[in-house]
């Protein structure tokens, strides 16, 4: 376990989510602001992931690094617990990449811009704290802070038949999401509670 004393992966995690929060209220007449802000945001997010990995990972270990773990809610037992390891970082990269490319290939994406790109954005967020999360609570807020945004963004701007694939993805991972509530309480005091180095 290699932990630091900056928040590198808390960062990494929030960054991108409360950088959308200024979207709604962002001045942009002709809905140009929203599409470099957005763009500039996800490329900033993703430069931040490479220092982070690139200064701050070592690729000799496997053992979790650079470790965020602070109290969230004392009484349950659950942490506010971040790692990065061999298979979530390089996940955590990937999922980056391509959320930058699909604000590029959403350039022309006239409908509800305000929407569409805090929605990209908070999906960002929710990709890479479920790669991240070291907690069975926050990895299962995580996976569904992730699914409130894909299923509008099928919904509303999807093709053709965009309301039955929205249907069919939600009640999909609804399903899945029961199974991983209902694992996240018993195994709740067996969550990867990482000590302080």
């Amino acid at each position: 376990m290699i932990s630091t004393e900056f928040p590198w992966l808390t960062a990494i995690t929030l960054f991108p989510l409360l950088a959308a929060l200024p979207i709604p209220v962002l001045p942009d007449k002709y809905g140009k602001r929203v599409r470099w802000y957005t763009l500039g945001v996800a490329i900033a997010e993703f430069a931040l992931i490479i220092y982070t990995f690139w200064t701050h990972y070592d690729t000799a270990t496997s053992s979790m690094q650079l470790v965020d773990n602070y109290p969230w809610i004392a009484q349950m037992g659950f942490n506010w617990t971040l790692a990065a390891d061999g298979l979530s970082m390089p996940l955590v990269l990937l999922s980056s990449l391509v959320t930058t490319l699909a604000i590029l290939a959403s350039w022309n994406v006239k409908k509800r811009q305000r929407l569409f790109y805090f929605l990209l954005l908070s999906m960002y967020t929710a990709q890479v704290g479920v790669f991240l999360a070291q907690d069975f609570l926050l990895f299962f807020l995580m996976w569904e802070l992730e699914l409130v945004p894909v299923y509008l963004l099928i919904s509303i701007w999807g093709g053709k038949n965009r309301r039955y694939a929205a249907t069919k993805f939600i009640l999909y991972t609804a399903v899945g999401s029961i199974f991983i509530l209902l694992a996240t309480f018993p195994c709740s005091s067996e969550s990867i509670h990482i000590p302080p180095s």
